[in-house]
């Protein structure tokens, strides 16, 4: 979603989502795979109206849109719902306390709430200065609740969808070998764009991935032709298992040569474009 359907503003263009929106209408599957939350994508998305679901959080879930609009303050179970949640286990959730714990380091656990179709987000000891940034950007959203200084009880530890942490990076990647060797969870770790001292680490349940997701789509929605577009590294196994995979112009090199096609970049509408022009073919064979 960023960097191909999202534009350099980080925003749908009003063209683009025109093109979704009639796309839609007349039958077009069409939908985004993202790391994002619904807290960000459904605003994102307003006009598009895309028809099936959303792979969100890189594939822990599911979401589906109830209404074309975002919702006010206060009514947040008219918007959407989540559907093929996936949780990380007990047993991991245990593994991760004690790693988290012995280093350190303090995650965001995000939630899924029991009242809404929405996510409580829990940080149980004070913020540094980019945990506390991170906090700023996302206060206001929503679709998602921050809990702060309080950590998260027995109930809701079994609604745990994602582990964030940001930290020292060498901290980081003790935590990641630990992972990696005592648990099944899915994760990433990457340095910080801006900082690279700064490590940042998402966890989510086993097998959790974009790839899994649209597979499982696909199954659901008897897809016999999928089409990906992809411009990072994190792209590259969901392109691996479509049946084209497309590249945005700004995408980085390794992507575009994994690609079947390179197509222009994410500030001239190319993805809603070239997906318009592919429906029409294909509708006229």
């Amino acid at each position: 979603m960023d960097g191909t359907l999202l534009g350099s503003d980080s925003r749908v263009s009003a063209r683009s989502a025109a093109i979704l929106a009639e796309l839609s209408s007349i039958g077009a599957m069409v939908t985004v795979a993202t790391a994002r939350t619904p807290a960000t994508v459904v605003p994102l998305l307003k006009g598009c109206r895309l028809a099936i679901p959303a792979i969100v959080m890189t594939g822990a879930a599911l979401w589906s849109r109830d209404t074309p609009q975002p919702p006010q303050y206060g009514e947040i179970e008219r918007c959407g719902h989540f559907e093929e949640v996936h949780y990380i286990c007990r047993e991991d959730m245990d593994i991760l306390d004690r790693a988290f714990r012995e280093a350190g380091v303090y995650p965001f656990r995000y939630i899924r709430r029991t009242d809404a179709e929405a996510l409580t987000v829990f940080h149980s000891a004070r913020m540094n200065a980019a945990e506390r940034a991170f906090y700023e950007e996302r206060a206001r959203l929503f679709l998602k609740r921050f809990e702060l200084q309080r950590p998260i009880g027995d109930e809701e530890r079994e609604r745990c969808m994602l582990c964030f942490a940001m930290g020292e990076y060498g901290a980081i990647e003790k935590i990641g070998a630990v992972i990696a060797r005592s648990t099944q969870c899915s994760y990433s770790l990457y340095p910080d764009t801006y900082n690279r001292s700064i490590g940042l680490l998402e966890v989510f349940g086993k097998g959790v991935s974009k790839a899994s997701a649209v597979n499982r789509l696909r199954s659901r929605l008897d897809a016999d032709r999928v089409i990906v577009f992809g411009d990072n590294l994190n792209d590259l196994p969901m392109m691996r298992c479509a049946d084209v995979s497309i590249a945005v112009a700004n995408a980085l090199p390794e992507v575009r040569a994994a690609a079947d096609i390179v197509i222009g970049s994410n500030s001239e509408d190319a993805v809603p474009r070239y997906i318009a022009a592919d429906y029409a073919k294909q509708q006229s064979r």
